[in-house]
């Protein structure tokens, strides 16, 4: 079978039962993939027969040598970011694909997708107005990297870290889906699940605002620094700072990367809610995620410190993530402003 037999919600978290009886069959999905590569029909079988957590693992796995030989060939290191937008909706929308075709429960799995690929429109969206400040649009960041390490250490981390870790990271997240899968027969949807998935979609409305913001933001600071004109409902100190600091962003630094993390932690939330749990294995996929994004931005903020005079003064008055209390909106440095906005002039 490539589902579990469930008898309670909790060995629906249970990896011995859940994740370590299937491995096995990672080893053998390539031969039997090639072997059966003309025949469609073969391949459907193939598919239903494999555990999905497997079967997602998998392509992770298939896609770290596409993404490292590409890098390498263009010189350009962002593949995995090029594709950050895309791959957790792919996998989950394998699990909901799965959860149809062997027939289980998939109401939960259909309303999970339906954020899932909001949260991937939004992302493209950014990426390809060149607007998008989520860590998949930084691409900046390998260039820096790059000059600081020398080439043969360099492909190593491609290898290691670019390639191969990304892309397992961006399948790691999802584990909460295959466990939502797995619960699908023993708990029906219920109104808690409208709360999980309404959460969801005021997470991406978030940070589709806060990309909005500084998407608006830096769009004006272009516009003046081409014309040397104000843009209206701006201030000229602001501009010439370099950096946003109004809006969501004086309260957080980083407001577009808190509620991107969070979608993840309330997708484990939801798994651990739906299996009557505190806390379950597959909170190594948000950890991991988490874990990222300090050190990129970490590293990001390194770089914005060097470039922006006043960064330091705005990270030393508006938290990385979550706003500092007490206070009001501590970033909009109003203090030191002496003029009006310009379309106040």
């Amino acid at each position: 079978m490539a589902l579990p037999v469930i008898r309670n919600m909790a060995d629906c978290t249970d990896f011995y039962k859940t994740v370590q009886p299937y491995v096995p069959q990672l080893y053998d999905l390539p031969q039997q993939i090639f072997d059966n590569i003309t025949n469609l029909q073969a391949l459907k079988v193939l598919y239903v027969s494999t555990n999905p957590l497997i079967s997602a693992f998998a392509i992770s796995l298939f896609l770290a040598p596409i993404f490292l030989i590409v890098s390498e060939v263009n010189k350009n290191y962002s593949q995995v970011d090029r594709c950050w937008s895309l791959l957790p909706t792919l996998y989950n929308a394998h699990y909901t694909l799965y959860a149809h075709a062997a027939g289980q429960p998939a109401r939960r799995l259909d309303t999970l997708l339906m954020f899932s690929c909001a949260w991937s429109a939004r992302l493209t969206y950014n990426y390809w107005r060149k607007g998008g400040y989520s860590i998949g649009s930084e691409d900046y960041r390998w260039d820096v990297l790059r000059e600081k390490i020398n080439p043969p250490l360099f492909f190593v981390f491609n290898v290691v870290f670019i390639s191969l870790a990304q892309s397992i990271l961006l399948f790691l997240i999802t584990i909460p889906t295959y466990i939502l899968l797995l619960a699908a027969k023993g708990k029906s949807f219920q109104t808690a699940d409208v709360v999980f998935s309404r959460t969801l979609g005021a997470l991406v409305f978030l940070t589709f605002y806060a990309d909005g913001q500084q998407w608006t933001y830096q769009g004006a600071k272009k516009e003046y620094q081409k014309t040397a004109k104000v843009p209206q409902g701006f201030h000229q100190e602001d501009l010439d700072r370099g950096f946003n600091t109004t809006g969501l962003f004086a309260y957080s630094r980083h407001p577009n990367f808190a509620a991107e993390q969070c979608v993840w932690v309330v997708l484990y939330g939801w798994s651990c809610w739906v299996t009557q749990t505190y806390y379950n294995w597959s909170a190594i996929g948000p950890i991991a995620y988490l874990t990222l994004f300090q050190a990129s931005t970490w590293f990001t903020e390194l770089i914005s410190a060097k470039k922006y005079p006043e960064y330091e003064e705005y990270q030393r008055r508006v938290g990385k993530f979550l706003p500092k209390l007490p206070g009001g909106p501590p970033g909009d440095f109003s203090d030191k402003r002496g003029s009006q906005p310009a379309s106040a002039k």
